[in-house]
């Protein structure tokens, strides 16, 4: 991070930068994001230079980097300590740990310490639940006798490597993986034990983590939550066979939380090396695509429709007639673009996919490709997101290499390649068209609809938007057919839903099942109840735009369609719970202020009725004129819901509603009493 050189070395490395990437399709934020990780900032003798190279005014340039969070325009410190607010960390004190951090510090969100050593930044949502439940994770298993031998016999009865399964999910990361993997290569090397460590992605299971897997001749024994300290000891007790331990949960598969779910677009994750073609394919990978190669476009696209998948990103619209939408489209050329944005408080699938079964997205995003004559794909996921990021990167280039991807996808005359793009820190830009503008260097500012994107996207040309979960769940159709996915679930919501559970929770993680649950069973019985082992008060589901459910709402089940009529959202499956300490004014005012925050500024409801909404929040917490000041917040709601351009400014009195309608007393606070003279 070179922060002191003088103007014209600025200026050289500037040109050398812009050169190197001005030939990308929509090169504005890639050039940025590589200017700030050369400076620390954008400096501003770049701005005239990347205008000047890339035919741009200096405005527009200027525009873009103050409208993304992640750019800066002076230098931070030399450490940047990144808290969250969302309500998932919220509801276990993410508040509290703030404050603290700042009183230490002596600074403010957004300022630097006086010594310059350490910036402190808001964020949303890291994406990673990796608090740890209070309870029994470290239990004893039902695990195999010990066996004194390093090695275990092949099929031939030759001795073969031992295949020992330690995350690199981001979320185990955050619990110490890597402290993990260093001793237990460490151990092997010092013991000579014949067995190799593979880096899988997660099971879900975070409560868990870091998991440690061996694969043994009756199947994987896992051992969790594993610290360094413990490698030693597992070894000892015969970790190699699956021998017994205070850590160890029995086989993987038999553990109650896992075999309860029904993995389809999951069954991988957690169970290959993500980054190898040779797992993937020995797991029914790729089954998809060559069925897919073998038909005609508009039976692809009937197959998907037929199955009922519909976008898991939030809007619940149905998959195939966005495909067919596109298919009938003219233009000279079209993408399929991966909205991987995945900024919802407490929500973490898509990550998990990315990081733990990559080759399953690419597959999907060929298929939709060869489905509507979509030539180019892009996957635009969150800066947040470095671990996935890398994995997808490595995993696209494994792909182009096998023939997966590129001018001839498995041989065959369709052509398809990708590759993945790096959003700068604006929440609104998971809104698609938002999403659009910024994937061609622009400000994430949201258009007007018409034209849709699937005839009017990507740089005016047709365009597939589609969510990770949405995509990755098209191999498994095509493999098994549209009947097969079908045949699970309720009403109009076919298939499964990967659940991803989070917040003040015992059993926080990724359940993948059909719809149907009720938010009882899964806040209750796949949850476990709180963490904090007090009652629930209220759980979010749908992200920071979801509605707040009661407990007396816990009959509603899993589906698109019976939550709308108890005005709430599905959206990507995120479920937040609170017990009974929660305060659900605080909640409606954070809810107003993370609108606030994020808004794009161009339409008025949003942008003005956000702050607002803050503002009266705060006057009801003051005890000022609260019945007045309720009706006040009921009538913003109801403004920027029918007002406005997108859901961010439309779903926003979702939370903030359904706060006030379940929970009246906290809005009820002490009216404010003059003292006397």
């Amino acid at each position: 991070m070179n922060i002191h050189l003088p103007r014209a070395d600025v200026t050289e490395r500037t040109l050398a930068i812009v050169g190197e990437l001005k030939g990308l399709e929509g090169p504005l934020i890639p050039i940025l994001h590589e200017i700030q990780d050369e400076f620390g900032y954008v400096p501003e003798e770049s701005l005239p230079v990347i205008a000047r190279e890339l035919n741009l005014s200096r405005a527009e340039v200027y525009g873009v980097v103050t409208f993304y969070h992640d750019f800066r325009e002076h230098p931070a410190g030399r450490h940047v300590l990144k808290l969250c607010r969302a309500e998932a960390c919220q509801s276990m004190g993410g508040d509290r740990l703030a404050e603290r951090a700042k009183a230490l510090l002596g600074i403010d969100f957004h300022e630097t310490t006086p010594d310059g050593a350490v910036t402190l930044e808001p964020v949303y949502c890291l994406g990673t639940l990796f608090l740890l439940a209070v309870g029994d994770a470290r239990r004893r298993g039902s695990c195999a006798p010990r066996r004194s031998r390093a090695r275990s016999a092949g099929c031939g009865g030759a001795p073969m490597t031992v295949r020992i399964y330690i995350p690199r999910d981001a979320a185990a990361i955050a619990l110490g993986a890597e402290k993990v993997v260093e001793a237990m290569a460490g151990e092997i090397s010092a013991r000579g034990l014949d067995a190799t460590i593979v880096r899988n992605g997660s099971r879900g299971m975070h409560w868990l983590e870091p998991l440690v897997e061996v694969e043994t001749a009756a199947g994987r024994v896992a051992y969790g939550p594993v610290k360094a300290r413990d490698v030693a000891s597992l070894l000892d007790a015969g970790l190699i066979s699956g021998g017994a331990h205070p850590l160890c949960l029995g086989k993987t598969e038999e553990i109650p939380f896992l075999k309860r779910q029904t993995r389809l677009t999951f069954a991988r994750c957690g169970v290959i090396d993500p980054l190898s073609l040779e797992d993937y394919r020995a797991h029914r990978g790729l089954l998809g695509l060559e069925r897919a190669i073998a038909m005609q476009p508009a039976a692809i696209v009937a197959e998907v429709t037929e199955s009922g998948l519909r976008g898991r990103g939030g809007a619940g619209f149905p998959t195939g007639i966005k495909w067919k939408t596109v298919l009938e489209a003219r233009g000279p050329r079209k993408y399929i673009v991966c909205n991987a944005d995945e900024g919802d408080s407490g929500t973490f699938a898509d990550r998990m996919i990315m990081e733990g079964d990559p080759f399953v997205l690419i597959e999907g995003m060929a298929i939709a490709g060869i489905a509507t004559g979509a030539t180019k794909g892009y996957i635009y996921t969150r800066s947040e997101y470095p671990h996935a990021i890398a994995v997808m990167s490595a995993a696209i280039e494994i792909a182009r290499a096998a023939g997966v991807l590129g001018a001839s996808v498995l041989g065959s005359a369709h052509a398809f390649d990708m590759e993945v793009r790096t959003g700068a820190g604006a929440y609104v830009c998971g809104e698609e068209t938002s999403l659009l503008n910024s994937l061609e260097g622009k400000r994430g500012l949201v258009r007007a609809k018409p034209p849709l994107p699937a005839h009017k996207g990507l740089f005016d040309r047709p365009t597939v938007i589609n969510n990770v979960i949405s995509l990755a769940s098209v191999p498994v159709i095509l493999d098994r057919g549209a009947g097969y996915y079908r045949d699970f679930g309720m009403g109009r919501s076919r298939g499964t839903i990967p659940l991803q559970i989070a917040g003040n929770v015992k059993h926080g993680g990724l359940f993948e099942t059909a719809f149907g649950l009720t938010l009882g069973e899964i806040v209750d019985e796949i949850g476990g109840g709180t963490a904090s082992a007090r009652p629930v008060k209220a759980v979010q589901v749908g992200g920071p735009l979801g509605a707040y459910f009661p407990r007396a709402l816990f009959d509603t089940p899993f589906d698109y369609e019976a939550f709308a009529a108890r005005d709430g959202l599905i959206g990507h499956a995120g479920i937040v719970v609170f017990d009974d300490t929660a305060d659900m004014l605080k909640q409606a005012r954070f809810a107003m202020e993370f609108c606030a925050v994020e808004s794009c500024g161009k339409c008025t409801p949003c942008r003005i009725g956000s702050t607002r909404g803050v503002e009266v929040a705060d006057r009801i917490a003051a005890g000022i004129e609260p019945e007045k000041n309720r009706e006040l917040l009921a009538d913003l709601c109801n403004t920027m819901k029918f007002g406005s351009l997108c859901a961010l400014g439309g779903f926003t009195p979702y939370p903030v509603m359904s706060a006030m309608t379940h929970f009246p007393e906290d809005f009820s606070p002490v009216p404010v009493v003059e003292a006397a003279e």
